[in-house]
C-alpha cells in the first residue's frame, strides 16, 4: 500500500497520469447496463457501466459524454486515446490536472 501526498494511505490502484495536454486514466466499459455509473475498479482501471450497446460507436460516445459531465469539462476535452473497439479504454481529458480528475472521481 502506498501513501498519498497528504500522508493518508492510498486504498485504490487507479492511476491517473498527467501530461502536457491533460490527464489520462484507464476504464473498463460494461455496455447494456441498467444505468450509467462508475461501479468500482477492475485492476488498475475504473469500471464504467453504460446503458448503451457497443454498436456503431454509441458506447464510446456515451463514455465521452459521461466523463465530460462528471468532470465538468466540454465534450471536446474528453477523448478516447486507445481502445476504440475494446472494453478496455484510456480516457484523456485535456486542460485538467491529475489531481483535479482524482478529486472529481473521488479517488
Amino acid at each position: 500500500m502506498g501513501f498519498a501526498e497528504d500522508g493518508k494511505p492510498e486504498s485504490n490502484m487507479i492511476k491517473v497520469d498527467e501530461g502536457k495536454a491533460g490527464a489520462s486514466f484507464a476504464v473498463r466499459v460494461h455496455p447494456r447496463a441498467k444505468k450509467n455509473a462508475i461501479t468500482g475498479e477492475v485492476g488498475d482501471a475504473l469500471k464504467l457501466s453504460l446503458t448503451t450497446p457497443p454498436i456503431e460507436g454509441r458506447a464510446n460516445e456515451a463514455c465521452i459524454e459521461f466523463f465530460a459531465k462528471l468532470l465538468k469539462v466540454p465534450r471536446s476535452s474528453v477523448t478516447i486515446a486507445s481502445g476504440q473497439t475494446s472494453r478496455n479504454k484510456v480516457i484523456c481529458v485535456a486542460g485538467v490536472t491529475a489531481r483535479y480528475v482524482r478529486d472529481r472521481l473521488g479517488l
